[in-house]
């Protein structure tokens, strides 16, 4: 079921392309004249949820039109963008730190075999143990 546009909606859309075109050409009067979404709808007088969600196709054609005219990205994608470059580089500093710490649970789970062995066994020499094994020198009593 389409709702056709109230009179007060087609004022608001009427106000929003304005304010696009005041935005775009660096004429802002009613906000900072940043090129993002609150500053459209505070330039066009409405509400900002009003724009998100009543007028969604107006923002997505204010955001074309900010990258096609003035060769920028919004500052929303940039946000985004640097959002995921930094959960990226989360990423992969956890998953250095689990490969080091598997590394380390191999090398006391060997040190602990080594430790527990009972007296009959004969202790391995150390020439017997991996290279990426620590060799822990036990206190002699």
């Amino acid at each position: 079921m389409t709702t056709l546009p109230t009179p007060r909606h087609d004022d608001e859309r009427t106000r929003i392309r304005a304010a696009m075109d005041r935005l775009l050409t660096g004429q802002a009067t009613g906000s900072d004249g940043s090129l993002t979404a609150k500053a459209l709808a505070a330039e066009a007088g409405v509400h900002r949820m009003a724009l998100m969600k009543r007028h969604a196709d107006l923002k997505t054609i204010f955001y074309q039109r900010v990258r096609t005219e003035t060769a920028q990205v919004p500052e929303s994608e940039k946000k985004l963008r640097a959002t995921v470059a930094r959960l990226r580089q989360t990423v992969k500093d956890q998953n250095t730190e689990i490969e080091e710490l598997r590394q380390r649970v191999t090398q006391l789970t060997l040190a602990a075999a080594v430790l527990t062995q009972t007296e009959t066994s004969p202790c391995p020499s150390p020439a017997q143990f991996p290279d990426n094994v620590v060799r822990l020198q036990v206190p002699t009593r």
